[in-house]
């Protein structure tokens, strides 16, 4: 706590056990002070000079170790023989009872072995010996004896000022000491040390009792075991001779842990105590108080030289330690003498505001000052950096002279009010505007100074003064402190500040500020407390009995009659009656025996809850769902979203059991655990809570197991939900038990190594009051930041029925301002204030919230007794007292309340005055009879809702529940009970309250609130949704002002879940409320909530579906349902109720904002623009947190969410102890921030994410693919086959008929195939076609992946990656490329292919004995028969598709041995290295650049036959048959995802199993007779073939996709270079069996794009084609594909004949092309032996001759008839062969040609173009 304690306490051993009594009181998990101090120690007269606000720190110089008493004179101290009295009872086995000792258990998860620390690292001498140990400066090595291990020494480091000297004299009190094991440093308290270090005492631990020996470095340099601590050896425990002296320099910097770095100012020898200094030690010093604004370093620095100045003549008789640095004599001047009562005397504790220059030493009564850096780095200007100064749009020589900051200082306190303290960002945007407006910086000369300044001064009215001096600051100090003290107070008014001025010659103009005003001197004092460190002073000064006085004042009422005396008069006069509730007035009593059968009325408006999910949440959820997929786009492989499958989570929440109780009710309400399917409807009930965890000393087990689950489920993608996660970021190096609360926690959770490891984990922190998430060295990405969406308020009140609910906020609090009415609902209780002051100044040792805590219970109790027993004390109590317990105690009894009466919410940081408060208030309550009127409930995060047995009954029987054991566990299951809530702890943690809160008291929360999240998330209390008519209305008495600013526009508040009340004027309920539209659960709702609403106040036009608006397309995929929400939170014409548990007809649930009222100090900030002073948007954003400049740019209240993000990015940094403060300068790529106004509805905006990631998960776990009916051939034959006939028989196919119309469905565009029997279905798709030549869009479904699907690129799992993904050691180069040369018949010409073939695969290949030349691919023979083996190479040709194709076959084929070959251009190759390492790579030469699949095809069935002949020369050489070589082939597109099969059901039908490609192949392979068959293929899937069983198991027709090719039997039956479809023609004709087996198959491909032309200009495909050497413009496409989408176009112009005439179709011949479904083809081939349509009779009504080569002779075409007037069409390479194709055919014999008729396709010149003539038949 510290080193001495003020006040004239009775001795040093008082000290020692008042310490250790504080100490215990504060680590008690109950709130009650010890009692055994007061009664045994203290005297009940003792008048205390000090408040107890400083405890003395002393630094000494090297070895110095002295001590000082505050306050006390040494020589007035108690003798020796008292001193020796108590030592000797210090350790002594007296019969006195000890100190009660309550070791606390150590920590889950710590180290408790004997000889280590709880950090399990070993302590012990013997193994630590030898290992360096570094010892901070200042510190020892001493030797610890444990008594559960007697025979070792324990190692640790404690400060030396801490331990006695060689006389055992000179020992601080209190402990400073580091473990030497973890090197955890800044133990405080030896308890907690001992506790550290696992000694396990059984009696208070004792530094004297148990530090035993100094450790030395023996001659070996092995530390050893030296001579004992001597703690007394003189039996007299003397106090240092010398007064305490210190000299705080304006240049000493905060401790490291606060301000972010170690200040390098040692040489300062001494540092005044507490509050009045600046340590630049205090890591190594005793528990110090934190301050808050102070920064890292100030203006000058103390000279080395610095020396203590020594007590002027109050010397010691004793001499001097020996060792001790014999101080040096400094000038007077520079020296300060604090005059002894200087605080009793004036009654006000000076503060001084360092300025610019050195301040003296100050010694004496150093505990009555207070010096603060507040206003400090405002005179700092000159360390701006050049890149601050540019962003600011100043220059270098704008910064102004110490002269004019002097006057803008002065300036600026002049016009303070007399209720206002200085704030240091106030004062820094006068200085950075006087900057901006003044360039020029006039000189001031040093005799114009004192004058300017006292012109300046004389503005204030006498509050503030000015002091010039000539020698030092010291000097002007000095006398303001002497006047202070000896100036008869009564006599004069003291000014606020005194600005003194040194106009020295020497070192120029130095200056500072004396504060003296009462209430400015407190609030800036207090101010720089942290709130910890407040709440350990409040509760040091109830621990000491400090508030006696203070307690005795208010034992009276104000009327001046004994307050207890009066109260139990009136509870004798009442008799045991007690007030009647529910009804009548508080003149209606009853008997107390009465209320146990008493019930209120039941509330039939109450309706149970729908949870929904609003517009808003939806839209942030969305957002955050989009923000996870980006992370997973971003390429840098920290997240796999296809490798997911399923989705859990875990929630951490600040240590509130009240918070643990309302996410788990939002997580069952919700269905979540439902729908992710963690847990089923009959569990998720019960198992809710155990997805929500505190951050308490239990989480390490909690978070262990969570961690333990992520490893074990690498498929599952876990979520870290941490809620209110600004609440405790200190770091868990620096974090303690800090009043009773565990701190370090979240960084030790959320930061833990493991944590961020984890690929499959999701953090996910959530806050209102994200800004110390937001600093330079944030572990958020800015990108990563989600913020809840906002829109202008009056747009919001223009769209919104006029009954709808809409967020009311901060903001809206401070805009409420300006409504003018007569009872605003921010308010000041200026009454109060007056009352506080007042008391302030008699009690001036007290912090001041215990003054306005003991007033503020007064005012409450005196409210009670004015409406019940007093009247007369009505005139004694604030207005807004009296107003709100008379609502409290009357509104039940209101007409239409049904006994429902308000919330009255008093905020009381503070435990133990909290639970004091509550005693008091319930205790008076009882005693007027008020008891069953309302209920007093203690509102504490470490225990649960306690409520008493009649209460609970009433809400009971509000409700209608039957359940007895029911009992209100969160703060909304209190809705419509009347109570006072004392809300303690010291941040609010998130709680959500119910609708009937009404009035929020927030007097206690004043000028120890200065950072912007301190201050805000007290208000955020009272943020809630409200009808929008009473904010209408509200604002219609003054003139609107709807321009102001920003409105946050929701739809719930963090009771997201909230209920919308089943009102009957509001078709909301069901508009965007139903369970269909929002997509939620409805898991665990019942049915009768899913009847939409009759009502229809609001048309469902106004829910319209604006998901366009949003990001990716995926999100409609994902979530299909939320399409017919809203994503404009404003349209949404829904808005939630506040409370959960309670849904109310709507006329009677119209929500007012809450009334709030405040101190005036938070008052002034919050009014903000509307006041004199800065608002709270310009407060430094969080305690622990800094300005990283002294200039800033202002920050305004319009800013958006992510522009504060950026600007607190920019312009803070993290403290030492804030957790960010060493993290990584990358952001975590896995982390996210969701930040959204307090109960806005985050919690179900989270949650709705969390169902939507799954929902996306499954969704990358299906695939669309094409759902097209196949077109079946009718009945032809009597020819067909058993229905279930497992393989075809060879003969049965033979007399099957061939269908020569394509199935496929993407050939339904194509030109029908003329036959003899055309199927009907052309006739009705001509007059179709014919009326709309729109393309239809392909039908798709969505298809669940299998585990036997073809995968991307994008898919990873543990089994497939070593198929996929490259070996880190292995390179590409590992690669071995091959070339392999053979002769094209077709091309005739020599080709050469490239294969690269990885090492793994080698052994698919013969090579030459060198092993260099690649000789042929291994074929295996028809006659082996194993199981496993797949004979067949797979060939897949693909091109731009690296990424997309589905190349994966590694769970398609289960992990089997196969061969698969990718065909790949050359340009692409690079591409496909890269995605597909392990893969064979097949390069086609680069003439195929600009080929179609054609081509590939054409190269594969080439180079298979090639190599089936080089496989049949080798292996006949070895004695095998030539027919024995495997002729088969698989050619295989790259969209091939999933193959099914046809099985038989038990009932006889038929149904649809899936299968893997192994199988399909295999049994293909097998099937009978197999080298006999040509082609063989599967069907194509489509979705009816699950309801119908196909006619025919087999058939002969077209194969797509997937074919198993004998290249034996296929080798004169070419594939065309461009055109794929052209090889099924010619097959068909050359006689070969082709066998369709539909048996197995479901082949599906992903949905691609159609090709297009880049121009910038649509270009028609008639201008596809032009007239030979035309001028027109040239298209940048292959002359093929231009000539195709030509003729796919315009043939009707071409053959107008042939349009929608199946009975006369062009004859086409040796080629198939498409001229449009409106024109049939009738295909003939003219090789000789093929077997063609019977043409007999048959009149054509076209010719098509395309490339046609020598087999086409003139006697063929004279064997066709054709129409008159029929049209030729004669396509070739180039013009001259076009003329010697038609004197060739005598075509000119009988069509006539004109000159005018000859075309080219219109491609670029550098291309050949293809020619073709056009002619009428004659």
């Amino acid at each position: 706590m510290g080193n001495s304690y003020a006040g004239q306490l009775k001795s040093a051993r008082f000290e020692e056990a008042l310490h250790n009594s504080i100490e215990a009181s504060l680590r008690s998990s109950s709130g009650d002070p010890q009692p055994i101090f007061t009664q045994l120690y203290l005297e009940p007269e003792s008048s205390f000079s000090d408040d107890g606000l400083n405890y003395s720190d002393v630094k000494p110089k090297a070895d110095m170790p002295l001590q000082g008493e505050e306050g006390q004179d040494p020589l007035n101290s108690h003798s020796s023989n008292d001193m020796e009295e108590l030592e000797d009872d210090d350790d002594s086995d007296s019969s006195s009872p000890p100190l009660p000792y309550l070791q606390t258990p150590a920590p889950d998860g710590c180290c408790t072995l004997d000889g280590f620390c709880q950090a399990g690292k070993d302590l012990r001498l013997v193994t630590r010996a030898a290992e360096p140990i570094e010892v901070p400066a200042g510190f020892e090595l001493v030797g610890a004896k444990s008594p559960s291990i007697p025979e070792h020494i324990l190692v640790c480091a404690v400060d030396r000022r801490f331990l006695p000297d060689e006389n055992g004299k000179n020992a601080l009190l209190g402990f400073s000491g580091n473990c030497v094991g973890c090197g955890e440093k800044g133990f405080r308290y030896f308890t907690e040390f001992s506790n550290h270090i696992n000694l396990k005492l059984s009696t208070q631990p004792k530094k004297q009792k148990h530090l035993k020996y100094y450790l030395v470095k023996n001659s070996q340099g092995a530390l050893c075991k030296g001579p004992l601590i001597c703690w007394k050896d003189s039996k007299t425990r003397q106090f240092s001779s010398s007064v305490l002296t210190s000299k705080p320099s304006s240049s000493s910097s905060l401790s490291s842990k606060e301000n972010g770095g170690t200040s390098g100012h040692s040489s300062s020898p001494f540092s005044l105590s507490g509050e009045a200094v600046l340590s630049s030690a205090m890591n190594s010093g005793p528990p110090k108080k934190r301050h808050r604004s102070w920064h890292p370093s100030t203006l000058v620095s103390v000279p080395p030289t610095a020396v203590p100045v020594p007590a002027i003549p109050v010397s010691s008789p004793q001499p001097l330690a020996a060792g001790v640095i014999q101080p040096q004599p400094v000038n007077a001047g520079e020296t300060v003498i604090v005059p002894e009562n200087l605080l009793n005397s004036s009654g006000v504790r000076p503060v001084i505001l360092i300025g610019h220059g050195t301040l003296p030493y100050f010694y004496g009564n150093v505990g009555n000052i207070v010096v603060s850096p507040l206003l400090v780095s405002c005179y700092k200007s000159s360390q701006l950096t050049e890149k601050n100064l540019e962003t600011l749009g100043l220059h270098s020589s704008q910064m102004l002279s110490v002269e004019m900051m002097i006057l803008l200082t002065l300036q600026y306190l002049a016009r303070l009010a007399s209720n206002q303290i200085p704030l240091r960002e106030e004062l820094e945007q006068i200085v950075l505007k006087a900057m901006l407006c003044c360039p020029g910086n006039p000189a001031i000369s040093p005799s114009q100074l004192p004058w300017l300044a006292r012109l300046e001064a004389s503005v204030s009215g006498g509050s503030v003064q000015v002091v010039v001096t000539h020698n030092s600051l010291g000097e002007g100090i000095s006398e303001s402190l002497r006047s202070l003290s000896e100036g008869p107070q009564h006599q004069q008014r003291l000014p606020t500040y005194v600005v003194i001025i040194c106009a020295s010659k020497m070192n120029g103009n130095e200056f500072c500020v004396l504060v003296l005003g009462k209430y400015q001197a407190r609030a800036l004092a207090e101010g720089m407390l942290t709130t910890n460190e407040f709440l350990k002073e409040i509760s040091y000064e109830l621990i000491t009995g400090k508030v006696g006085v203070l307690a005795s004042h208010f034992k009276t009422t104000s009327l001046g009659d004994n307050l207890d005396k009066q109260l139990v008069r009136y509870q004798r006069r009442r008799k045991g009656q007690v007030i009647q509730p529910y009804q009548g007035d508080v003149t209606e009593n009853i008997h107390s025996q009465e209320p146990a059968s008493m019930s209120p009325p039941p509330d039939t408006g109450w309706t149970p809850l729908v949870f929904q999910i609003y517009p808003a949440q939806l839209t942030v959820a969305r957002s955050l769902l989009s923000q996870v997929c980006s992370i997973a786009d971003s390429g840098t492989q920290n997240l796999d979203l296809g490798r997911f499958c399923k989705v859990d989570f875990l929630v951490l929440v600040p240590p509130s059991h009240i918070l643990v109780h309302q996410t788990a009710q939002r997580i069952r309400q919700s269905g979540v655990l439902v729908d992710l399917g963690n847990e089923d409807t009959s569990t998720a009930h019960q198992k809710s809570e155990k997805y929500v965890v505190r951050l308490d000393a239990d989480v390490h087990t909690k978070m262990e197991a969570f961690m333990k689950k992520v490893k074990q489920n690498p498929y599952t993608l876990f979520v870290l939900i941490h809620d209110n996660s600004h609440v405790d970021l200190t770091s868990a190096l620096s974090g303690s038990v800090c009043h009773g609360e565990l701190q370090g926690l979240a960084d030790r959770v959320v930061n833990c190594q493991e944590v961020l490891d984890a690929m499959n984990l999701l953090v996910l922190q959530v806050s209102c009051f994200p800004y110390t998430l937001q600093t330079h060295q944030s572990r958020i990405s800015i990108h990563n930041e989600i913020h809840w969406p906002s829109s202008d308020h009056l747009v919001s009140c223009l769209e919104q029925p006029p009954h709808e609910l809409v967020y009311f906020g901060l903001r809206d609090y401070s805009c409420s301002l300006q409504w003018g009415v007569a009872s605003p609902i921010l308010r000041c209780d200026d009454a109060f204030e007056k009352m506080v002051h007042t008391l302030l100044e008699r009690h001036p040792h007290l912090h001041s919230m215990v003054i306005r805590s003991y007033l503020l219970i007064q005012q409450y109790t005196e409210a009670m007794m004015a409406l019940t027993s007093s009247p007369s004390l009505r005139d004694h109590i604030t207005p807004e007292t009296l107003a709100m317990v008379e609502d409290l105690i009357n509104a039940p009894s209101r007409e239409g309340s049904q006994g429902r009466g308000h919330m009255l919410l008093v905020r009381v940081p503070s435990l133990q005055l909290a639970m004091l408060a509550r005693e008091r208030l319930e205790d008076v309550r009882d005693k007027l009879g008020l008891q069953l009127c309302f209920a007093v409930l203690l509102g504490s995060p470490a225990s649960e809702l306690n409520l008493s047995r009649n209460f609970i009954n009433f809400l009971r029987t509000w409700r209608g529940f039957q359940n007895e054991e029911w009992v209100p566990h969160t703060y909304e299951d209190l809705e419509g009970l009347p109570c006072i809530i004392i809300l303690t702890g010291k941040d609010p943690l998130g709680e959500t309250f119910p609708r009937s809160l009404k009035y929020t008291d927030l007097r206690l929360i004043d000028s120890s609130y200065l950072t912007r999240t301190a201050l805000e998330q007290e208000v955020g209390l009272a943020c809630t949704y409200v009808s929008l008519d009473v904010v209408q209305e509200s604002k219609t008495s003054t003139a609107p002002r709807e321009s102001d600013g920003e409105k946050t526009t929701g739809s719930l508040n963090d009771g997201d879940e909230l209920e919308r009340p089943q009102s009957n004027g509001s078709a909301a309920t069901r508009t965007s409320g139903s369970l269909a539209e929002n997509g939620v659960s409805s898991s665990d709702l019942a049915d009768s909530f899913q009847k939409p609403s009759t009502s229809t106040s609001q048309p469902e036009g106004l829910v319209t579906s604006d998901v366009a608006t949003l990001t990716e397309g995926f999100k409609q995929e994902c979530d299909s349902l939320g399409s017919q929400l809203s994503s404009n939170p404003l349209k949404a014409p829904n808005r939630p109720s506040q409370s959960t548990q309670c849904g109310r007809a709507s006329k009677c649930s119209r929500v007012s904002p809450r009334t709030v009222i405040l101190s005036r100090a938070a008052y002034n900030l919050l009014s903000g623009e509307s006041g004199s002073q800065l608002s709270s948007f310009s407060l430094l954003p969080h305690a622990d947190v800094s300005w990283s400049s002294p200039l800033r740019p202002l920050i305004t209240h319009n800013l958006q969410r992510a522009d504060q993000s950026l600007y607190y990015r920019q312009w803070t940094v993290a403290r030492q102890h804030h957790a960010d403060y060493e993290a990584p300068p990358v952001p975590h790529p896995r982390r996210l921030l969701l930040s959204g106004p307090p109960q806005v509805g985050k919690t179900g905006a989270y949650l709705q994410f969390l169902r939507i990631l799954f929902r996306m998960l499954i969704r990358l776990l299906e695939v669309d693919v094409y759902d097209d009916e196949e077109d079946e051939e009718a009945e032809t034959t009597d020819a067909t086959t058993p229905a279930n006939t497992q393989w075809p028989d060879i003969e049965d196919i033979r007399k099957l008929p061939f269908d020569p119309n394509p199935r496929d469905p993407k050939f339904r565009k194509a030109s029908p195939v003329y036959s003899d029997k055309m199927p009907k279905l052309f006739k009705a798709e001509f007059k179709k076609e014919g009326e709309n030549q729109a393309q239809g869009k392909r039908v798709t479904k969505s298809i669940r992946l299998s585990r036997f699907a073809a995968h991307n690129a994008f898919h990873h799992c543990e089994q497939c990656h070593q198929y996929c993904e490259a070996v880190p050691t292995t390179q590409l180069s590992e690669c071995s490329l091959h070339a392999f040369t053979f002769c094209s018949s077709m091309l005739g010409e020599e080709v050469q292919l490239q294969f690269f073939i990885p090492k793994a695969k080698e052994q698919h290949f013969v090579f030459s004995h060198q092993g260099s030349h690649l000789e042929s691919l291994r074929l295996p023979l028809v006659s082996t028969k194993d199981p496993d083996l797949l004979k067949s190479p797979i060939f897949t040709p693909t091109t731009g598709r690296q990424e997309h194709g589905l190349l994966n076959l590694f769970h398609t084929m289960e992990g089997a041995t196969h061969l698969h070959i990718l065909v790949v251009k050359q340009f692409e190759m690079p591409h496909y290295r890269k995605y597909w390492p392990n893969h064979i790579l097949l390069v086609l030469p680069a003439m195929f650049n600009s080929a179609g699949v054609g081509a590939a095809r054409f190269m594969i069935k080439e180079l298979s036959y090639h190599n089936l002949e080089l496989e049949r020369n080798r292996l006949e050489e070895q004695g095998v048959k030539r027919q024995d070589v495997w002729p088969f082939i698989v050619m295989m597109d790259d969209s091939c995802v999933l193959w099914n099969t046809f099985h038989e059901t038990s009932d006889g039908s038929s149904g649809i199993t899936n299968v893997s490609l192994k199988t399909v192949l295999q049994h293909m392979e097998n099937t009978p007779k197999i080298s006999l068959y040509a082609i063989c293929g599967v069907r194509k899937w489509s979705s009816s073939l699950a309801h119908k069983t196909p006619q025919h198991p087999f058939s002969r027709c077209h194969l797509h996709d997937l074919v198993l090719l004998n290249v034996d039997l296929t080798q004169n039956v070419q594939y065309d270079l461009n055109r794929d479809f052209d090889y099924w023609p010619p097959l068909s004709c050359a006689g070969t069996i082709v066998r369709r087996k539909i048996l197995l198959s479901n082949r599906s491909s992903l949905l691609l794009s159609p090709q297009e032309i880049e121009n910038k200009a649509p270009i028609s495909p008639s201008q596809y084609v032009c007239a030979p050497d035309s001028e027109q413009t040239l298209l940048d496409a292959p002359a093929q594909f231009l000539l195709e989408n030509f003729l796919q176009s315009c043939s009707h112009r071409l053959f107008p004949k042939a349009v929608q005439n199946r009975n006369n179709p062009v004859l086409s011949i040796d080629s198939y092309l498409n001229l449009s479904p409106e024109i049939s083809v009738c295909y003939i081939n003219s090789r000789p032996h093929s077997t063609n349509l019977n043409h007999q009779g048959l009149v054509f009504s076209g010719l098509l001759l395309y490339l046609c080569d020598s087999f086409v002779v003139s006697g063929l075409l004279k064997n066709f008839r054709f129409l008159k007037g029929a049209t030729l069409c004669v396509i070739c390479q180039d013009r001259s062969s076009l003329r010697q194709t038609i004197v060739r055919l005598e075509l000119e014999d009988e069509w006539q040609f004109r000159l005018r008729d000859e075309f080219q396709t219109a491609n670029c010149s550098e291309d050949r173009p293809l020619y073709f003539l056009t002619g009428r038949h004659v």
